[in-house]
């Protein structure tokens, strides 16, 4: 294995933080050096802190020129290099954003709240269209509306759609409750492009098959068309060493919780986890070369993960 370890950003949610508390942040992970920092602490109290996740913390990750884009739940942060707050943006149809990505010059950001896909032109900072994915006669439609007018989507739940990956053959995106990758075309078509565990996070093509956060299973999987099928269990600590340990009966804020994912090169990849853990995996010699260990509070997930794209920069 020859390819060079990287350096990626992360951030975090808390759950069950409470108002006034710490409850998310921006990380760089540098294992090469062998470095950890943190560079936002997020503890805006200006959010519902109802529910185990609710609005706190903050999510998916793209970047732009020398900015970075940061989704928290309900807005849109742009920061420059040294991760300071430069812009945000806010839409009524934007709720409970996971995953966001750029291509070209739009950046799409999934609206959990409202099971759409919300799309945010950078070149005239303003939200362009919002898409509603529901079921259609056995397969899946996509219903567009103007969100900068007050006819949009109604807020509903039913897939949890939670990832958004965009490259150059379109758009792929998926939920909790998709069971399946899903691709939109440039007219709003979607097809299913192939089956996911429900309770998956972060599908997306990888090579000639999907990479997924198995949640659910407490594994990273990959799956190749050509059977060339990988999957790494997700570390997990003794219980002693767990701060908070038990606190949250719903199994949620648990030890394994996988989150975050992104492809470093054409054979290693990087996984998120609880309490905030990021591996790197040799996908081709299944195995696991190197991780970094944020913190050992269970509540505390890793959220959005991405190369660090900056080069010789801190």
């Amino acid at each position: 294995m020859t390819d060079r370890l990287p350096k990626l950003v992360a951030t975090s949610v808390v759950r069950g933080a409470r108002q006034g508390d710490s409850h998310g942040g921006i990380f760089t992970i540098d294992f090469e050096k062998q470095e950890s920092l943190q560079h936002v602490d997020w503890n805006t109290g200006e959010i519902d802190f109802e529910g185990r996740g609710a609005d706190r913390g903050l999510r998916g990750i793209a970047f732009d020129g020398d900015n970075i884009y940061v989704a928290a739940s309900d807005e849109l942060f742009c920061y420059d290099r040294d991760f300071r707050i430069t812009a945000s943006w806010r839409n009524p149809f934007l709720k409970h954003c996971h995953e966001i990505a750029r291509v070209d010059r739009t950046i799409f950001l999934t609206s959990t709240g409202f099971d759409s896909l919300l799309a945010f032109y950078l070149d005239t900072q303003e939200f362009t269209w919002v898409m509603q994915v529901a079921r259609a006669l056995g397969g899946w439609a996509g219903t567009v509306f103007d969100p900068r007018t007050n006819n949009g989507p109604g807020p509903i739940n039913n897939f949890h759609i939670n990832m958004v990956f965009a490259d150059g053959s379109g758009i792929y995106l998926s939920g909790l409750r998709t069971k399946a990758m899903l691709h939109m075309n440039s007219k709003f078509e979607l097809k299913e492009v192939c089956n996911i565990p429900v309770g998956a996070h972060n599908a997306q093509p990888w090579r000639d098959g999907v990479l997924v956060n198995d949640t659910q299973s407490d594994a990273v999987r990959y799956s190749g068309r050509d059977g060339d099928n990988k999957a790494f269990r997700i570390i997990t600590y003794p219980e002693d060493e767990i701060q908070f340990a038990g606190i949250d009966d719903s199994k949620v804020a648990r030890q394994g919780f996988g989150r975050g994912l992104c492809a470093i090169s054409e054979r290693l990849v990087a996984g998120g986890s609880s309490p905030s853990t990021v591996t790197v995996y040799d996908v081709d010699g299944a195995s696991v070369v190197a991780r970094a260990t944020l913190t050992m509070d269970i509540r505390n997930a890793i959220h959005g993960l991405e190369v660090w794209p900056f080069v010789g920069r801190p």
